[in-house]
């Protein structure tokens, strides 16, 4: 078993060729990503040891996500067949001033019909350091919640770490009943992961100092809210927040802070030309645990991460292609983006 787990729904993303909107497009290119998965296919990017468990339909679709994750490295083992459908959702991308949209057809999928029965706890957790999911995961359906539950409770047993992505979307539940479940959940969490906006929906707690709507993002704020943010929560290790100034939906600028018991800690911002923002926050969120899971230092942590999902804005695709040494080249100051020979 790989020594970090990520639990959560994998769908097939369907998208215009290039840059034309739903309604002009006659083709349609398919791949597949849900956030607990592209952090796994992250991390063995990075070299790690990942696993991924979700439920999958017993058909054609299913098979050719399996085989998709497998080509990426990430151990399927655990994955459960079964249900009705394979979710979807259609992307289309912004460009200059017209933002990105995106719709999702994943009602009845097969990850609702999931339950604990159906999963052999020592076998899973067999050799696993790390357990992830998100407040995607937690939002789907009650019978996904009591699996998460379950599977937190024996993660927490096991004494394994265990991050949550925040990732609130408001398509998936209320602001209340969001705060209510995250806080729960959060309970269980040694680190915690957010972005510019998902505190203040879920929690009610905003930084000082930004405009997220003007795109000004002021990083001593989001170091104060995960100070805050630890008070309420104090099984907390580690608090990190994504921060995306939107220039336009072709450029943002992206950077990422990291507060620990050592104190809080900034990447460098980057100005990023984007082909695809989808994914980021998951790149941001693999590079953080691969950092953190091999011990090193919080700097190099927000460092790594944040320049692992700064390139992941120049991948096609839910998942992030890179590997630990492009990241680290950005990392040490090689961003010219000039052709490797």
């Amino acid at each position: 078993m790989g020594r970090i787990l990520t639990f959560g729904e994998i769908m097939m993303r369907l998208q215009p060729v290039g840059y034309k909107r739903f309604f002009q497009a006659d083709l349609y290119e398919s791949c597949f990503g849900g956030g607990e998965a592209n952090v796994a296919v992250s991390l063995t990017g990075f070299g790690e040891d990942a696993a991924f468990l979700t439920k999958l339909p017993e058909n054609a679709l299913g098979d050719a996500c399996i085989a998709e994750l497998k080509k990426r490295g990430v151990d399927t083992r655990f994955i459960i067949r079964g249900g009705g459908r394979l979710g979807l959702y259609f992307s289309e991308k912004g460009a200059s001033q017209r933002p990105g949209r995106i719709i999702y057809d994943r009602k009845n999928s097969s990850i609702n019909e999931i339950s604990s029965n159906e999963i052999d706890f020592n076998a899973l957790f067999s050799g696993v350091e790390w357990f992830h999911f998100s407040g995607i995961t937690a939002a789907l359906s009650q019978n996904v919640l009591d699996t998460l539950l379950a599977l937190l409770k024996e993660a927490k047993k096991r004494r394994v770490t265990v991050s949550c992505d925040l990732n609130y979307r408001k398509k998936l539940w209320s602001k209340q009943k969001a705060g209510e479940v995250m806080s729960e959940l959060i309970g269980y969490s040694d680190v915690l992961i957010s972005n510019e906006e998902e505190c203040k929906e879920v929690f009610g707690l905003e930084a000082q100092g930004s405009d997220i709507d003007a795109g000004v993002i002021d990083a001593a704020g989001y170091s104060a809210l995960a100070e805050v943010l630890t008070d309420k929560f104090r099984n907390l290790k580690a608090t990190a927040f994504t921060l995306r100034g939107s220039v336009s939906a072709s450029v943002n600028r992206w950077a990422g802070v990291l507060t620990t018991a050592e104190g809080g800690f900034r990447s460098k911002e980057y100005l990023v030309g984007i082909v695809d923002r989808v994914g980021a926050g998951d790149s941001f969120t693999a590079g953080l645990i691969y950092s953190l899971i091999n011990k090193m230092h919080p700097q190099y942590a927000v460092d790594f991460a944040a320049a692992a999902s700064c390139l992941k804005h120049t991948v096609e695709g839910d998942f992030n292609i890179a590997s630990k040494g492009e990241v680290e080249s950005l990392m040490n100051g090689d961003a010219s983006g000039r052709v490797q020979r």
